[in-house]
């Protein structure tokens, strides 16, 4: 709440409660920069974290500021949580919201073809497995050009799993490795930022820096920063106007956001 204080006035317009889809939840959040510009803007789409149970676009109002104040267009979806569905269900949700914000890019000044999936923990992997694993975009005509990936603290390489929620969320066990970003990547997987704190034992770094290894494997760029003192909300409260100073997260996104890529 208070992150979201100081958000409410920054110079961008906010279009709230946009439909993607039938669900009440699926709604989403556009974020423009009031500036003009003469070139199209990137397109960032931000999932919320919540253990995929939990959490709403509200509450990170100060997230689409910030993209924003960084020329971005930024669509915030909300999606359908545990326990009403269960996995696939929240990575369709991840899939129609992808497609929508491509879609309607141009109604808000945005490229579609710079078009960045981002999340915060459970948003993180929402963004890279709809990234990575082509299935979920499979029922669409074609899967839209992803630019790249910007994972906060996310979970990419978690087995075993050992709360009782999380394996009925993702179960049956044979489809346990379905659940995890690291079993997809190849050489097609599109650049990626990992952004992780070395303090995080909610989602511990070994999920970036194994997800990063992975990439490097595959000969795919990644960009991965670890910050020594940052917990496991730190990389996403950074965003805010309040923690700037906790970590350079919108430094990276915008350094990463601009680096050259290959038509």
């Amino acid at each position: 709440m208070a992150a979201n204080v100081p958000a409410a006035f920054g110079a961008y317009k906010r279009h709230a409660d946009i439909a993607y889809g039938a669900d009440p939840q699926h709604r989403l959040d556009v974020y423009v920069p009031d500036r003009e510009s003469k070139e199209p803007r990137p397109l960032v789409v931000f999932w919320h974290g919540g253990r995929w149970s939990s959490g709403d676009k509200a509450d990170y109002r100060f997230v689409g500021a910030a993209l924003a104040e960084l020329g971005y267009a930024a669509v915030l979806p909300n999606y359908r949580h545990y326990p009403a569905v269960k996995m696939p269900g929240f990575m369709d949700d991840a899939a129609r919201a992808a497609l929508w914000a491509a879609a309607h890019a141009g109604e808000f000044g945005a490229d579609a073809n710079s078009l960045f999936l981002m999340g915060h923990s459970a948003g993180a992997h929402l963004a890279a497995l709809v990234a990575l694993d082509s299935r979920y975009f499979a029922a669409a005509s074609a899967a839209p050009p992803i630019a790249g990936v910007i994972g906060l603290s996310g979970p990419y390489d978690f087995l075993p799993l050992r709360e009782a929620d999380v394996q009925d969320m993702f179960g049956p066990p044979l489809s346990y490795p379905d659940s995890q970003p690291i079993n997809f990547v190849s050489s097609a997987a599109p650049p990626m930022l990992l952004v992780h704190g070395l303090k995080d034992d909610t989602v511990l770094p070994k999920n970036s820096i194994n997800l990063a290894a992975a990439m490097r494997a595959h000969g795919v760029p990644v960009t991965l920063k670890l910050y020594p003192k940052l917990v496991h909300a730190d990389t996403v409260a950074a965003l805010s106007l309040a923690a700037r100073g906790r970590a350079p997260t919108l430094a990276d996104i915008a350094a990463f956001v601009r680096l050259p890529r290959s038509s």
